[in-house]
């Protein structure tokens, strides 16, 4: 029987992978026979991951990119199809955010998390969309954020609610724009999971995902690996449009 996941000869480009979910994301889809293009800004970090990433025994290329930099982000998208030869999955991870109140904001601070949560995933994609559509295998995958679909009431985060919550839309009208080309559009939202932006080590801090998540506890990397994997896979092949939450039932109550 065919493994309907198993992702070999298939290329993917991943944004936002020197760390975190990025870092991880990398090493599911290379464990699964994918090649992958993971681009950051953290040079040495990334030299890590593509150490970490090619013990698979599969071609890992790092590009040092700033997304929010879109002619570099298409000059890296490029890059990443002529040396590995195809793009045939993207996923949009790299993310930031910003605790500021609303009547506070300023347009500096508004732009730090507009253009790396939202901008860049628009350019990023139009700039993969010409690869994808050669690809049998499209794929598109957004980070999108529990609190795309709910309100925080941990922090004002504007910003980053706005973002967020533009991510599910846009996965939405994607699916239906680009599904004459065989391509599928899918967003995860996770909930909290450990990462630099979301340390997880503090009293307090534990104190919250208590009272918040169902599970009490809070998400490790590695239990986003089955999902991204799915999604990137012949297994979803009739998934489309969706925003899937991992979060611990907190998007459930």
């Amino acid at each position: 029987m065919k493994d309907c996941f198993d992702l070999t000869g298939r290329v993917a480009l991943i944004t936002g992978a020197s760390s975190g979910l990025g870092r991880e994301f990398a090493n599911a889809l290379a464990s699964r026979g994918a090649d992958v293009a993971i681009l950051a800004r953290r040079k040495e970090k990334l030299d890590k991951v593509a150490e970490e990433v090619g013990a698979y025994g599969h071609r890992v290329l790092p590009i040092v990119c700033d997304v929010t930099d879109h002619e570099a982000s298409a000059a890296a998208v490029k890059r990443a199809h002529d040396e590995l030869g195809a793009i045939d999955i993207l996923i949009n991870n790299a993310g930031t955010c910003d605790v500021v109140p609303t009547e506070e904001i300023t347009e500096e601070r508004w732009h730090k998390v507009i253009d790396v949560n939202l901008e860049a995933v628009v350019f990023m994609t139009k700039a993969t969309i010409p690869y994808l559509k050669e690809s049998k295998h499209g794929r598109i995958i957004s980070i999108a954020s529990m609190y795309g679909l709910r309100a925080s009431v941990t922090a004002p985060i504007p910003a980053y609610w706005a973002s967020k919550g533009a991510i599910p839309q846009l996965t939405r009208g994607w699916a239906w724009e680009l599904a004459p080309y065989g391509i599928t559009v899918n967003a995860i939202a996770p909930g909290f999971f450990l990462s630099e932006l979301m340390p997880g080590d503090d009293a307090t801090y534990q104190q919250l995902v208590d009272a918040l998540i169902p599970l009490k506890r809070i998400g490790h990397p590695e239990e986003m690996d089955g999902l991204v994997t799915l999604l990137a896979s012949d297994g979803a092949s009739y998934i489309t449009g969706q925003t899937i939450s991992i979060d611990g039932g907190k998007t459930a109550i």
